[in-house]
């Protein structure tokens, strides 16, 4: 197992990378090239320029996330072959950079919905929340209120420029429902999993979240069943999971440490978001810290989940709560994340301790 954490760049990311490297027990970080618009390749000289930085920090890049899908991909239009033959080039070139797993997602329009980014918590806390009845009916006033309250920095899956176009994004994808969306992902995959397995890049998609549809958009990565067919639709061990479980625990029907122990044992999960989030009530959960008692979940049986089933790939915890303070890009601050990572991690060394492999 390796633990890293997300690094959005340079200019980008309150966080410093000498601040990641003093983290007890992080070997690297889970990099991304930010202002390449969707679609495009990702020039080698860009991605070595971007390692040979996190490099001479003293940490490794190894995790990609994310490289985004273009939506005429997803929608399953006839320019997504040059889309998709953009996405192999990228792929070579971050195969000849070392890089192992590309965590991504197929979820259309929006990659992830919250109603509030900083609910306060009786600590004192503010955290990443969602309340159903708070969802705007316009996605067009959630988009806004996303922007205005992202404390200066942009967020991830809710670039400006892809939508601007909101109106008509929804308008195309107003055909297409689960099936189809299916269909189109085994279309992506069919072409990029070939590549990935000549350069030993592996692809570790993230659940939706949350795990159910919004705005009548269709999800098709929120359960144990959708995930099953999704590892069926290529099987190769370069198609695989980036388990998020904060995103799948949102769901209450969805029981994370067994799914962990199934995707796990068939050597599919290549990545791991581990987080803890409250549920207070039909589709209505706050995010807390990582400790098991402050939410819902239950972080060693995750941990263990993870540990018994022979699990080496890479963790990252995932959003923190803004505490101490700080004012940084919500739910990817440094304190509450360095929290994580050395609760984590002491979970981990217990396990290795407890039962020896």
């Amino acid at each position: 197992m390796k633990m890293i954490l997300r690094w959005f760049g340079e200019g980008d990311d309150s966080v410093a990378l000498w601040q990641i490297r003093q983290i007890p027990g992080v070997s690297g970080i889970a990099g991304a090239l930010q202002d390449i618009p969707v679609g495009e390749v990702w020039p080698q000289e860009r991605i070595d320029a971007l390692k040979s930085q996190v490099n001479q920090a003293g940490l490794e890049m190894e995790v990609i996330e994310s490289v985004n899908i273009h939506d005429d991909i997803k929608l399953g239009v006839a320019s997504r072959d040059q889309y998709i033959e953009n996405y192999r080039q990228t792929i070579r070139n971050l195969g000849k950079a070392g890089v192992k797993v590309i965590c991504y997602n197929f979820m259309p329009v929006f990659d992830w919905t919250r109603s509030d980014l900083a609910k306060p918590l009786a600590d004192g806390s503010t955290v990443l929340s969602y309340e159903e009845r708070l969802i705007p009916k316009d996605p067009l006033k959630m988009m806004e209120e996303i922007e205005r309250n992202a404390n200066g920095f942009s967020m991830p899956g809710w670039e400006p420029e892809r939508l601007k176009e909101l109106k008509l994004l929804f308008e195309k994808y107003a055909g297409v429902d689960a099936e189809k969306l299916t269909a189109n992902l085994k279309y992506f995959l069919e072409a990029v999993i070939p590549v990935c397995e000549e350069a030993d890049v592996k692809m570790a998609i993230h659940p939706d979240d949350p795990a159910w549809p919004i705005f009548g958009l269709p999800r098709i990565v929120n359960s144990r069943e959708n995930l099953m067919t999704l590892v069926k639709l290529v099987d190769s061990p370069y198609n695989g999971l980036t388990l998020c479980t904060g995103s799948l625990g949102s769901n209450p029907e969805n029981n994370v440490p067994e799914i962990i122990r199934e995707f796990s044992a068939m050597g599919r999960i290549h990545f791991a978001h581990v987080r803890n989030i409250k549920i207070e009530g039909y589709r209505n959960f706050h995010e807390v810290s990582h400790l098991s008692s402050d939410g819902s979940l239950d972080m060693f049986a995750i941990m263990k989940a993870l540990y018994d089933t022979g699990f080496q790939g890479y963790i990252r915890p995932d959003h923190g709560r803004m505490i101490w303070g700080e004012k940084a890009r919500p739910g990817y601050g440094l304190y509450d994340r360095a929290l994580g990572v050395t609760y984590l991690n002491g979970l981990w060394e217990a396990l290795t301790k407890m039962s020896p492999r």
